[in-house]
């Protein structure tokens, strides 16, 4: 288990953390973190993933950003250093986004996506060539 401080890897804007805290309240988890993942999948190849989670993996780099704890395993670290994860509330529905600098191409809606290294090797987090998107 790796614990990050001061890094550039993954950023959390205010929004973002106010509505993980706010998760952590409503499901009576106050001690847990948030998951961030990438598996295979989605229209691009990868796809994001999120969840609550009690502790960090053995592989997991653990980063705290405005008072949560992110948990990153060491492969989705390398599809998601310098991402920045934000939340929108809007009259479209809103939820989390990721703005991630190593995504070559993203899905419509922002889910799935494609790096440089996987549009051409076909590898990395389970890359499956594809399938359908989740946007709809």
């Amino acid at each position: 288990m790796i614990t990050q401080e001061q890094t550039d890897t993954i950023q959390l804007t205010d929004s973002a953390a106010e509505m993980v805290r706010n998760l952590l309240i409503q499901k009576d988890v106050p001690d847990h973190g948030l998951r961030i993942f990438v598996s295979g999948g989605g229209c691009s190849g990868l796809q994001y993933g999120m969840a609550l989670d009690a502790d960090a993996g053995e592989n997991d780099q653990i980063i705290e950003r405005n008072g949560v704890r992110i948990f990153v395993d060491s492969v989705s670290m390398m599809y998601l250093t310098g991402a920045v994860v934000d939340y929108e509330d809007n009259l479209m529905g809103g939820g989390f986004r990721i703005d991630n600098p190593n995504a070559v191409s993203s899905c419509g809606c922002g889910h799935s996506f494609k790096t440089s290294g996987s549009a051409d090797s076909n590898a990395g987090a389970g890359y499956n060539g594809g399938g359908g998107c989740g946007c709809g």
